[in-house]
């Protein structure tokens, strides 16, 4: 819903509203752009996070969310038994942030959905370097009925900040290997992450209400 220049935006998973949600964002601002012709570049949305913007350049969609830094939580064998990996460290911010050995154990982690559904938090990501890219990671979050999400914009809003002082760099890309998956662009600007991708029409149509 639009309230003069800025858009009121809310997002809903299968069971339950979630405070932020980057893919969503990135297909509403797609279709006011090229579907409705909003004419600025830059669109301003309202949401329970706070303030969220969307900039077009070219063809590339740049998403500015909030920094969230995740803090030391330490392993522990539920977290790694709900996963079913072996951790090398464990942080949490608004989601379970899990931080395993390699690229290939974040393919290879095939989480038991109901164990990590009962973990106090919504979600779990799990992340390491990439062979390609800076950094990898998958999402999980059953308790919220997501098993795994393909592509995850509001999970890079902690992932930024953690490889950024990583490896010592604000200018990252990452690929989110889900079976679908996703390659992002990313940028830390302070207290701000920039998230940039590509969005494509697959369907259209009309609803009929009444």
């Amino acid at each position: 819903m639009r309230e003069g220049p800025v858009w009121h935006i809310r997002w809903f998973t299968p069971t339950t509203e979630v405070p932020l949600c980057g893919h969503a964002t990135l297909a509403s601002a797609y279709v006011l752009f090229e579907i409705y012709r909003e004419p600025a570049e830059r669109l301003d949305f309202i949401c329970k996070s706070g303030p969220l913007s969307v900039s077009r350049e070219g063809a590339r969609l740049w998403l500015d969310f909030p920094a969230i830094v995740p803090t030391e939580v330490g392993v522990t064998l539920d977290v790694e038994h709900a996963l079913g990996v072996k951790a090398v460290d464990v942080l949490g911010s608004k989601e379970l942030f899990v931080v395993l050995e390699s690229e290939q154990a974040v393919l290879d982690c095939q989480p038991d959905m109901v164990a990590l559904a009962k973990l106090p938090w919504p979600g779990a990501i799990v992340t390491d370097k990439g062979n390609t890219h800076d950094f990898v990671s998958r999402y999980f979050a059953p308790a919220i009925g997501i098993n795994e999400d393909p592509v995850t914009g509001s999970t890079h809003c902690s992932l930024i900040p953690y490889w950024a002082e990583r490896l010592s760099k604000s200018s990252l890309t990452a690929y989110q290997c889900s079976a679908r998956g996703g390659e992002l662009f990313c940028q830390l600007e302070g207290d701000r992450v920039s998230i940039g991708g590509n969005a494509t029409l697959v369907a259209s149509g009309k609803l009929l209400l009444g």
